[in-house]
């Protein structure tokens, strides 16, 4: 008794300790005015550490809370409490991640700050379960509203569009590919929302040139205007043209317009400073001739995919955009050395040239274009398949600032090639070698690149645990690594990827067959990493799994098809652990209806999922599992065979929440 008296008298005095010591931090926090905390938040750059620190006391709480502008919300049941706490303060809200959204609940969100509301910015792109009914409600709680993305609401028509069309200083609206918009919706926000300055409804197929007419007459400020894809003709370039401030047109794959319309713009404001028509079929050089000569200001014109061959008048009328013109896309052109030649003289403070998928691109004329065009930042030559290591060394030995190389299947360039770009550009950020002759000699010489955050290996088979061991040496700043299909990189490469490359947030391990459980336990480590493919890596299981679960806790995407060791296990971790999971790929895994039940109803985030070929899941449990979603799914891919045998409730349940259903033609095959 006496043992245990004394015990108990110790801890007591431990507990008082801790509560003086606590008191104590506490009236020295007190001491700290609120403008004071906000100044130390100010300095503190790591999202991470951002959080850590407004759970220190009350007081830190309050001080982000009045600091806040920006807010992205992933789980629909926090975001009425995160609204109330930051109403009087946030600015932008991106709810493009918030699953099952609807009307409801963005009502009831936003009447948790009624009165309070500073929202400029609200992205809703996306968010298929929301109506005129929130659309009307965000429009009446937040008078200072400027910009709202609805893209891809592919439910979003006329009805939504007049209920936005109550926010009177709307100056930013994204309608792209809402199928249901038509001239009438159209009609009500260019009404309503006379301050538009910036426009997308790509995609909306229903609107036609009469929408185009009263845009162009109420919305005379807009600056920025995509009308790609839609059924228009030339009268609606006649409308866009009497836009007097208008300075970026984009009018991809509008099959409708030709040189006449294009001759309208030759007729309005010199206001223009980009223009794309890039996949224009009936636009040529005759029309783009005309637009410069109207354009004298032009900074970005895109033109592929829309004629076969530069004709020698387009190519002399550059030289009007001599001062001017930066960006130029030339993707699927016939280009020769001549033309390339022109360019460089022409255009000398071109920063980004674009000749995807161009024919007849050579040494010669990559070292024409670079030697007028030293100011180059970004070259794409994708597909140019005659090049060889002499452009690479024009281009390492004239544009020194280069940071962008895309040089997927150029496969006569060879790791000298790469050699020069490793020693002259320093500065390189973004290299793709995609389907490119390379080994670890190439890796390098681009370990060089101190800068590097996006590199891309996928199909360079020859590429191994000592390339990757390179990249690694100097690698802090890689974001974006592809490996498809890197056959000979093992458990060891990824040590090493995992050691020096911890800012890694996107890796693409498909088929990479030699890595095993161990590989994936030394990518634990990489608390940034977003987005891990692993489809056909065969030799993975539910251990691997488990390890990336518990140490990549902010992983967004996995993709595990063809994973045909990852059982329920490795389901069960997921849910667990990954709670941030948005996207999930899980066919041909041999999970059973326990498993993927749990994983679907665990996951609150979870959107868009691939179930093709679970032979161990029979219909019931497809049919448990898809009702424990919730109605968070957007996007599911299923074998057509079960189009029939689940439940018509069920199936027309999901399609109401606003899940598209892909459905697969593919042999089924269940358990019994």
């Amino acid at each position: 008794m006496q043992y245990h008296s004394k015990q108990e008298e110790t801890r007591r005095e431990g507990e008082a300790m801790e509560r003086a010591q606590q008191q104590s931090s506490d009236s020295i926090l007190a001491t700290l005015s609120v403008d004071l905390l906000i100044q130390i938040l100010d300095r503190v750059a790591d999202p991470r550490d951002r959080k850590s620190w407004r759970q220190v006391c009350r007081g830190f709480l309050l001080a982000e809370a009045l600091r806040r502008r920006s807010l992205r919300v992933l789980r629909r049941e926090a975001l009425q409490g995160l609204l109330r706490r930051y109403a009087a303060c946030l600015e932008r809200l991106d709810l493009s991640a918030c699953p099952a959204l609807d009307d409801h609940a963005l009502a009831a969100a936003l009447a948790a700050g009624a009165g309070l509301w500073r929202l400029r910015s609200v992205n809703l792109s996306r968010a298929s379960g929301v109506g005129w009914r929130g659309l009307a409600a965000l429009a009446k709680a937040c008078p200072h509203l400027e910009a709202v993305d609805l893209s891809h609401c592919v439910g979003v028509g006329d009805r939504e569009a007049a209920a936005l069309a109550a926010a009177a200083g709307l100056r930013e609206l994204w309608l792209d590919k809402c199928l249901g918009l038509t001239d009438v919706g159209l009609a009500k926000v260019a009404v309503g929302c006379p301050a538009l300055e910036m426009l997308g409804i790509k995609w909306c197929l229903e609107i036609s040139d009469i929408g185009i007419e009263l845009l162009a007459k109420k919305c005379q400020n807009l600056r920025v205007l995509d009308i790609s894809y839609l059924k228009i003709t030339n009268r609606s370039l006649q409308f866009v043209s009497s836009l007097g401030k208008l300075e970026d047109l984009s009018m991809v794959g509008c099959s409708h317009i030709d040189d006449a319309g294009l001759q309208f713009l030759n007729n309005g404001s010199n206001s223009l400073q980009s223009v794309d028509v890039s996949r224009c079929e009936n636009v040529t050089s005759s029309g783009l001739i005309s637009v410069i000569e109207g354009h004298k200001y032009l900074q970005n014109l895109n033109i592929g995919d829309c004629f076969p061959e530069l004709a020698p008048l387009f190519l002399s009328k550059l030289n009007d955009l001599r001062d001017s013109l930066t960006v130029l896309k030339l993707d699927g052109f016939q280009v020769f050395a001549p033309s390339l030649k022109i360019i460089g003289l022409n255009c000398r403070n071109l920063v980004e040239i674009g000749l995807s998928k161009c024919k007849w691109v050579t040494d010669e004329g990559v070292s024409e274009l670079v030697a007028g065009c030293v100011n180059l930042m970004t070259i794409d030559l994708t597909c140019c398949h005659l090049l060889t290591n002499k452009a690479l060394a024009a281009i390492g030995d004239k544009c020194k600032n280069l940071t962008c190389l895309q040089l997927e299947s150029c496969k006569l360039i060879t790791d000298k090639g790469l050699d020069c770009i490793g020693t002259c550009c320093l500065n390189l950020e973004e290299i793709d070698l995609t389907d490119c002759t390379m080994t670890n000699a190439a890796m390098k010489y681009l370990s060089r690149c101190s800068e590097l955050k996006v590199l891309k290996l996928g199909l360079c088979d020859k590429i191994s645990d000592e390339g990757l061991v390179h990249i690694a040496s100097n690698g802090k700043k890689l974001r974006v690594l592809d490996l498809y299909r890197c056959f000979e990189v093992t458990d060891d490469g990824l040590a090493a990827i995992a050691t020096g490359c911890k800012r890694i947030k996107n890796l693409n391990l498909c088929y990479c067959t030699r890595i095993t459980d161990l590989g994936l336990k030394h990518l634990s480590c990489l608390e940034d990493l977003l987005d891990l493919e692993l489809r056909g890596v065969h030799y993975i299981t539910s251990l691997g799994i488990t390890a990336i679960a518990n140490g990549c806790q902010h992983l967004t995407e996995l993709d595990l098809k063809h994973c045909h060791l990852v059982d329920d296990a490795g389901l069960f971790a997921l849910g667990q652990y990954t709670k941030n999971l948005r996207q999930a790929n899980l066919s041909y895994c041999q999970v059973s209806s326990m498993g993927l039940c749990n994983l679907l109803s665990s996951l609150k985030c979870l959107q868009d999922v691939k179930l093709v070929h679970l032979t161990r899941v029979p219909v019931e449990g497809f049919e448990s599992a898809l009702r424990a979603s919730g109605g968070r799914l957007k996007k599911l891919k299923l074998l057509t065979g079960l189009r029939h045998l689940l439940s018509p409730g069920l199936i027309q349940m999901l399609q109401a929440w606003g899940c598209r259903i892909r459905w697969v033609d593919k042999p089924l095959n269940l358990v019994p």
